[in-house]
């Protein structure tokens, strides 16, 4: 009985020193892993950190909002982590663009220098009212209410949403209308994610003309809505000696790369919708 003690206690004790041994070996293993897990973390911490500070410094600070993200340093850190693109910033320069695009290991896309038009001229009761507003005023307000109370419904509604958030005091509100300085204009893209009626566009710097109407209907349900509206007649493509103009859905569409700024176009539009830039 003594010896089968004996055996027993010896048994516990070599199970217990390997069972020590092994958990011994676990608890290493897992400190390893904790610490090569911590020292990854702060190495790709610091250089991604390092990485949305130099985008940032190399973006325009505008903090406009018109790349979608609340500020620069949002979209730097998207940039950062691949899930922003470059070319949805139109306020920094060439220049930096192309640092920002060196730190991605990114090619950098061609861009042409734009500017913001609002496509309606409808102001100084040259679009009809539907009925009278009086709640919040804001185009976006406005707009939810049976898309606006203007019959024309591309109409400008002109509370000053995209006035409200330019960040450079471009825009005016004149007889109803928003009307850009294209002085201004930085081309960040504000007042066209604030536009609820989304009638405010980019165009080429080099642009001489642009259409003030972003209406689809024609003949007497445009003349019922705008003194000014478009209404498809096609005499400006007609007119335009060096075929820059297309009819599509009832409205002209330039390309810019065939217009002359002969005005041609100016002159031959009976509703006076073709404005010069």
């Amino acid at each position: 009985m003594n010896s089968l003690l004996t055996a027993l206690g010896e048994i516990n004790a070599d199970t217990l020193k390997t069972v020590g041994i092994v958990a011994g070996i676990l608890l290493g293993v897992a400190l390893v892993i904790v610490v090569a897990i911590l020292v990854v973390g702060k190495v790709f911490k610091v250089n991604m950190d390092e990485k949305v500070t130099k985008i940032l410094e190399n973006l325009a600070g505008a903090n406009c909002g018109g790349c979608g993200c609340s500020g620069c340093a949002g979209f730097a850190a998207k940039l950062a982590d691949g899930s922003g693109d470059l070319s949805a910033c139109h306020v920094t320069s060439p220049e930096k663009k192309a640092e920002i695009a060196k730190l991605l290991g990114i090619e950098l896309k061609a861009e042409e220098p734009e500017v913001a038009i609002v496509k309606c001229n409808g102001g100084n009761g040259n679009a009809a009212t539907a009925f009278e507003y009086n709640g919040n005023p804001t185009c976006a307000a406005c707009a939810g209410l049976l898309g606006g109370n203007k019959v024309c419904k591309t109409a400008c509604l002109g509370c000053g949403d995209c006035k409200n958030v330019c960040p450079e005091g471009a825009i005016s509100i004149i007889g109803g209308t928003a009307h850009i300085d294209p002085d201004k204009c930085i081309n960040c893209g504000a007042c066209i994610n604030a536009c609820p009626k989304h009638i405010i566009e980019r165009i080429p710097v080099k642009a001489p003309v642009y259409v003030a109407c972003s209406s689809h209907c024609r003949g007497k349900e445009v003349m019922d809505g705008c003194k000014v509206g478009c209404i498809g007649c096609g005499v400006c493509a007609k007119k335009c000696p060096h075929g820059a103009i297309t009819m599509v859905n009832n409205l002209p569409v330039f390309d810019y790369d065939k217009c002359t700024g002969c005005k041609t176009c100016v002159a031959a539009c009976p509703r006076h919708i073709i404005l010069e830039r």
